[in-house]
């Protein structure tokens, strides 16, 4: 057998690893998850998932700053602020100066914007319905505290994970 030769037996071996190796299903899980809610958001009214959450946050919160989205959703500002111009264009938001913070914005719902979270929101309702359906309540808790560590984790810096023994 020649290196170029496929060896099953190694493959194998190799799919078993991986199946164990966190990082790598995190990561594919997540792209999973994204892929999944694209497709019912798609069924749901064709907003972006993006989009999806900041209506939804805004409905809760709202009206909000641009930072606290952000936060709130665990992503980056810019992300957020890249969309913010096409979801006003669209009529689903309205962006103001906060009257206490000039240097904040202030993201609010249009009533273009609730019509659209109200037509998406039965959609991703009965996802998380669905998933209480594979997961307890408690196993749910259980999952988002492990996420919660393995986040903790994958924020630590280059010299505390090489300066593990």
């Amino acid at each position: 057998m020649t290196r170029l030769d496929p060896d099953r037996k190694r493959l194998d071996v190799r799919r078993r690893r991986e199946t164990a190796n966190l990082f790598s299903r995190v990561s594919a899980t997540y792209a999973a998850s994204r892929s999944q809610a694209q497709r019912l958001l798609k069924a749901g009214g064709g907003l972006s998932i993006v989009e999806w959450r900041i209506l939804w946050d805004v409905l809760e919160a709202g009206p909000i700053t641009v930072r606290e989205l952000a936060d709130l959703q665990k992503s980056d500002h810019s992300l957020i602020s890249r969309i913010l111009p096409k979801m006003v264009k669209s009529g689903l938001i309205t962006l103001t100066r906060d009257t206490k913070d000039g240097r904040q914005t202030l993201v609010d719902l249009t009533q273009q914007g609730i019509a659209a979270y109200e037509k998406a929101a039965p959609v991703m309702a009965k996802r998380r319905a669905a998933l209480l359906k594979h997961f307890s309540k408690e196993e749910i808790d259980q999952w988002v505290a492990y996420l919660d560590r393995f986040d903790h984790f994958c924020r630590l810096s280059v010299d505390e994970i090489l300066d593990t023994d």
